[in-house]
């Protein structure tokens, strides 16, 4: 397991973001259902959930000669296997303009509207009792369950769910994802999965059925999540918020710690 990170300054924290998110990356390269090219620079993955953060490219270094190369290639691959739109992101340490102007005139968009926040686990408030069951997903049968109330709660198309329902399937038991599951008056409503990666709790797929909102389910889900992690002694929460979800983040204690900065690829007409 990474070490936990015990420095929970601003700076510390801001970097843990963006490191928990791209562990994530990688983690998703064990499936069978990812293909996978790395690089001596970063490394690419692609995968058969229509989301441009499920597909993409992460730069570990500054472009080389062959960056322009490299590019190039990215596009033709995706293009090529009909996917429309894909993410580049840089390393933390990396700063924006290291690649900007390559990937600008290749036609990619810059991106950084999306907060990436922080929590101290100590200071996390406790589990409000809400007529509200969450559980952990055990078998096939819950997470397909589970991937069709995240696509409902994100508002994507339908058809979307077996594909997130598979991916996550072939990463197997023994990577450090949890899927969390709502109920109320045993309907399902709402998800949430911890992910243990750079020495932090990161919280991702937090969704809610729009029946189900305003009743503090989204809180509750993400506040077991994390009381958990900090159970097996992780010291600091993190998660990269939606506008709808913010405020309802920094209630719960969330700081703002820097803008997730990457770029993108859409397809024209896309």
């Amino acid at each position: 397991m990474t070490d936990i990170v015990n420095d929970l300054s601003s700076a510390s924290l801001a970097v843990a973001v963006k490191a928990n998110l791209h562990a994530f990356f990688q983690g998703m390269g064990n499936s069978a259902n990812v293909t996978v090219h790395k690089w001596p620079n970063g490394f690419r993955w692609r995968t058969n959930v229509a989301h441009p953060w499920f597909n993409g490219i992460l730069s570990t270094l500054s472009p080389a000669a062959n960056a322009i190369q490299n590019i190039e290639e990215t596009v033709i691959c995706f293009q090529a296997h009909n996917t429309n739109s894909f993410t580049w992101w840089l390393a933390p340490h990396l700063e924006t303009t290291a690649w900007s102007e390559l990937l600008l005139a290749h036609g990619f968009q810059y991106d950084n509207n999306t907060p990436g926040m922080a929590i101290d686990l100590a200071a996390l408030p406790a589990v409000e009792k809400r007529p509200l069951s969450i559980r952990h997903i055990a078998d096939p049968q819950m997470l397909a369950r589970w991937s069709r109330i995240l696509v409902r709660g994100f508002e994507m198309p339908p058809e979307m769910a077996p594909a997130f329902s598979a991916l996550l399937e072939s990463l197997g038991p023994d990577l450090p994802f949890r899927h969390y599951l709502g109920y109320l008056d045993d309907k399902p409503v709402a998800t949430t999965t911890l992910f243990l990666g750079a020495g932090v709790a990161g919280i991702y797929n937090v969704a809610t059925v729009a029946e189900a909102r305003d009743q503090g389910v989204a809180s509750a889900m993400t506040l077991l999540a994390l009381s958990e992690a900090r159970d097996l002694g992780y010291q600091a929460g993190i998660l990269q918020s939606s506008a709808m979800g913010y405020r309802v983040y920094e209630r719960l204690g969330f700081q703002k710690l820097c803008q997730m900065d990457h770029f993108y690829w859409q397809a024209p007409g896309a």
